[in-house]
């Protein structure tokens, strides 16, 4: 028998908690990405720095996923830039700003922003952005760390603010200040972190009830197939042909 120290049983309370408590939060976040939807528009997603940008790519290009997602994607925030640089960058102030005026999004263009941490410049400068040009915004971030981390913390913005401050429609992802959650008996420092797959599973619930929505309205949304089941591909032309134009990624 595996001894997990409790981490599975951990990390699907902390779910659950999400899928009972944020209920809300969700539908409302569902209403503007099936708006959005129902409009022909992108839906926008951005990470505000190091394993946060990983939900975009869960979000993005994946089957079973929209095909309208356009992922404000920049490498120097992500893990695939060494580690020391994109922490560098994503405590970088204006950083986020360029990456937003680069994507250009307009007013009332939709954007789901990722960061469980949410008090980060590389986050902070992202959403002040958006906000200033008329963006509706949904943030995914944990009320923990914005409301327990000293307001002069090293790594908050110059502004002080949090993400849910600049937000839309807020969903907490409960996740804990430290992220690990696991404290094996003999060692000081706590392992297994919970972020991701929170957030993960907070993107396939936006996802659900999103497409509920979209049929409750007697709209398809579109989706994309598994490239690499039989016929994924040519069912997926329909969409190459309109998005890949739109969207940088692609």
């Amino acid at each position: 028998m595996l001894n997990d120290f409790g981490y599975v049983e951990k990390a699907f309370a902390n779910i659950n908690r999400v899928k009972d408590e944020q209920a809300g939060n969700i539908n409302a976040a569902a209403k503007l990405m099936a708006d959005a939807i129902a409009a022909d528009k992108l839906i926008s997603v951005y990470g505000g720095g190091g394993h946060t940008t990983l939900v975009m790519g869960e979000m993005f290009f994946r089957a079973g996923g929209f095909s309208n997602i356009n992922p404000i994607m920049e490498t120097g925030l992500s893990v695939f830039n060494q580690a020391l640089k994109y922490l560098e960058l994503e405590r970088c102030v204006n950083y986020g700003r360029s990456i937003m005026k680069y994507y250009d999004l307009q007013k009332d263009d939709l954007l789901i922003i990722f960061h469980n941490i949410g008090i980060n410049a590389a986050t902070i400068d992202a959403a002040l952005e958006a906000k200033e040009r008329g963006v509706k915004i949904i943030a995914v971030s944990s009320s923990y760390w914005q409301n327990e981390m000293p307001p002069d913390h090293f790594i908050r913005h110059p502004s002080r603010k949090n993400l849910f401050d600049i937000a839309d429609v807020c969903i907490d992802d409960y996740n804990p200040v430290g992220d690990a959650i696991v404290n094996v008996p003999g060692f000081a420092t706590p392992i297994a972190p919970v972020s991701n797959l929170v957030d993960f599973a907070i993107a396939h619930l936006l996802e659900i009830e999103t497409v509920r929505l979209c049929v409750e309205r007697g709209i398809t949304p579109p989706v994309w197939n598994s490239a690499n089941a039989p016929g994924g591909d040519q069912k997926n032309a329909v969409y190459l042909k309109k998005y890949k134009p739109l969207i940088k990624s692609l």
